[in-house]
């Protein structure tokens, strides 16, 4: 996922320094500079970064890696977001609370640790489930039923870093991501994007769409209420992925938002193709110190569907028969067996733009 910032950095003629384990992923091989560092050992990277004297930190489409740049940036007098502000936009839980104190609309839950603390508690069915500290869809659950929440729980405590899970009360409506950008405490919303996925039990999302087809009024709303949440959450200096959903009535529920980047390509490829404007770019700026450019030179359409099935594998062939103009990229598995159990394990994807819209119809 973090190709496109390589690439990005090197093309505005910067020096890459990359840290990762060593597990012979091109970004190894892209970077001027790997280091061989896990980027959850924040201590070691940045000893190594304070020793090259870096200009810039930053990473795209991770909430985890999000830790050790904010930690660099801190240390070393960077732009980035505060550690408080990462707190609060990596553990859901305390996302959720700094959300319940400013007034930012979301849905009710509590943290759980085990059994012992929820079994007294008689919640209103459905409820969500997932780990305090993943993205991806990796551990959510719908639960329909006492029956299940044992079940749901253990799952997601194992995915996550924090042996905790959240229960929460279930947003209904529409999913929708904003796309945003924060330089020194301004906030821009870049593209709003609306969200498809398979619904229950696990939600994982199976396409996304820009722009979304939302009311001028209801435009305006969403971001009020993004660029409130966005304060609340101290976000200064970096990209913002939020997550809510919308309902027949208007109203709206924060799901989560984090302080980087979307990934799924929505931000290293989605908002260029729908707005012109270079998201990666604008996220190496803000690293820099720098103002981004965020002028708006497109009006287009852009879509990205990912392979959940052979079904979805025929839809890409008749794309390529069809329109193969507007496939703007394309990867595929060559074997499409095995359980899809969350963003990971997909078996690839297209994307397509258009002025006209003509590419949604490949959404169906």
């Amino acid at each position: 996922m973090q190709v496109p910032l390589i690439n990005k950095a090197k093309e505005l003629g910067y020096e890459t320094h990359v840290f990762a384990w060593a597990a012979g992923d091109v970004g190894e091989k892209l970077a001027d500079y790997f280091y061989p560092i896990s980027i959850v050992e924040k201590e070691q990277i940045l000893e190594k970064c304070q020793e090259i004297k870096i200009d810039g930190i930053c990473t795209i489409a991770s909430d985890l890696a999000t830790v050790a740049v904010n930690y660099v940036a801190c240390h070393m007098g960077l732009a980035g977001n505060s550690m408080e502000t990462t707190e609060k936009s990596t553990n859901k839980w305390a996302m959720r609370q700094t959300f319940q104190e400013n007034g930012d609309p979301s849905p009710r839950c509590i943290k759980v640790y085990s059994k012992d603390d929820y079994q007294s508690i008689n919640f209103d069915y459905p409820v969500i489930v997932k780990p305090l500290d993943r993205s991806g869809s990796r551990g959510i659950t719908q639960v329909k039923s006492v029956e299940g929440l044992d079940d749901a729980v253990k799952a997601a405590m194992e995915v996550g870093f924090e042996k905790a899970a959240l229960i929460e009360e279930y947003a209904q409506g529409t999913e929708y991501s904003i796309e945003g950008i924060s330089f020194n405490g301004k906030h821009t919303i870049l593209a709003i994007t609306r969200k498809y996925t398979t619904g229950a039990p696990h939600f994982i999302e199976i396409a996304h769409s820009q722009p979304a087809e939302l009311s001028y009024e209801l435009k305006k709303k969403v971001e009020a209420v993004v660029y409130h949440a966005l304060d609340s959450l101290g976000v200064t200096n970096s990209a913002s992925h939020s997550e809510l959903k919308i309902d027949q009535n208007g109203n709206i529920k924060i799901i989560e938002i984090g302080a980087r980047m979307g990934g799924d390509c929505i931000g290293s490829g989605l908002v260029q193709l729908s707005t012109g404007v270079d998201f990666v770019k604008a996220v190496i700026d803000v690293a820099m110190g720098k103002e981004p450019e965020l002028v708006k030179t497109k009006d287009a359409y852009a879509i990205i569907r990912y392979i959940m099935s052979k079904d979805d594998k025929n839809i890409l062939d008749r794309a390529l028969l069809e329109m193969p103009d507007k496939v703007i990229d394309y990867e595929i598995m060559d074997d499409l067996e095995g359980e899809i159990t969350d963003s990971s394990t997909r078996y690839g994807y297209f994307m397509m733009s258009d002025t006209t819209g003509e590419v949604k119809k490949y959404l169906q």
